[in-house]
């Protein structure tokens, strides 16, 4: 039976989704939104399009939309079990999901990145105390948009935090250390841009102190209105611009990692240390 349309995208923020939406309309390719908020399906559901693209975001707990992930997780490994071809699909989402797998894939491939713990409990941390530099920055399990991280100056800062605010502790209770790698902030870190395991263009991005990272038109307008998912902070706007020299090592990293990841699609971020090295912070 032929499919009802080309292409089905999976999503769970509408806003992010617009720009896609309209060139797809554009180019006159059918297509089938799938919103992850709302759904339901059956195993034996006939496929909505031959190819599916997996637009879902880790950061969808930050706006009430818990549910999305775990659902789109499922959805994507029904589909991979059926032969379904699908873009960024259920091991690509599974390692954005963990930071922790995301810290040992680096470590397997000899890419520089800082050192984590992960932790489920503060006392069976405290043990640990010793081998932990800080200062360090702490960081959900499942990240995105930049939710949750802060940077921790000493461990009485940690159990002061999560004493007070058990929130952090959201969405999987499971939180990590990172260690804290010095950049000069006004070169700021580079996000690489990848499509089909080849460099599509890069960013340098200057975060004034902010840690959410999103290249989203609509979570940096240019008309200076307030921005979407956009976290409570007092420092400027993030800015992103154009870069083009980007270390030939780096792009050979990124190339590694979106292949050992199995990811179609997606975006690798790294920070140039004092020493004039590279690390991968993504």
């Amino acid at each position: 039976m032929a499919s009802r349309a080309d292409v089905a995208v999976l999503y769970e923020h509408p806003e992010w989704q617009k720009p896609l939406f309209a060139a797809l309309a554009r180019r006159g390719v059918r297509y089938a939104a799938v919103d992850l908020k709302h759904a339901a399906f059956a195993a034996d559901d006939a496929p909505l399009a031959p190819l599916y693209f997996n637009q879902a975001s880790p950061s969808a707990y930050v706006r009430g939309n818990t549910r999305a992930v775990p659902y789109a997780l499922a959805y994507l490994r029904a589909l991979e079990i059926r032969g379904v071809r699908v873009l960024n699909g259920a091991a690509a989402f599974a390692l954005e999901l963990s930071k922790t797998a995301q810290a040992a894939l680096l470590r397997t491939l000899e890419v520089p990145a800082p050192r984590t713990w992960t932790f489920n409990d503060v006392a069976a941390l405290r043990e640990r105390a010793d081998e932990i530099p800080f200062p360090v920055l702490l960081k959900p399990e499942q990240g995105g948009s930049g939710a949750r991280i802060v940077l921790l100056e000493r461990f009485a800062e940690l159990e002061e935090l999560l004493a007070t605010q058990p929130d952090y502790w959201q969405p999987d209770n499971l939180l990590l250390l990172q260690e804290y790698i010095p950049s000069d902030p006004a070169r700021g870190i580079v996000r690489m841009e990848f499509l089909g395991g080849e460099l599509l263009y890069a960013m340098r991005v200057i975060s004034h102190g902010r840690f959410n990272l999103c290249p989203s038109p609509v979570c940096n307008p240019d008309d200076g209105s307030a921005a979407v998912c956009e976290l409570p902070s007092e420092a400027p706007p993030v800015e992103f611009y154009a870069y083009r020299e980007v270390p030939a090592q780096a792009v050979a990293w990124g190339k590694r990692i979106m292949a050992a990841g199995k990811l179609d699609v997606g975006g690798i971020e790294y920070l140039e240390a004092p020493d004039g090295s590279s690390t991968s912070t993504t």
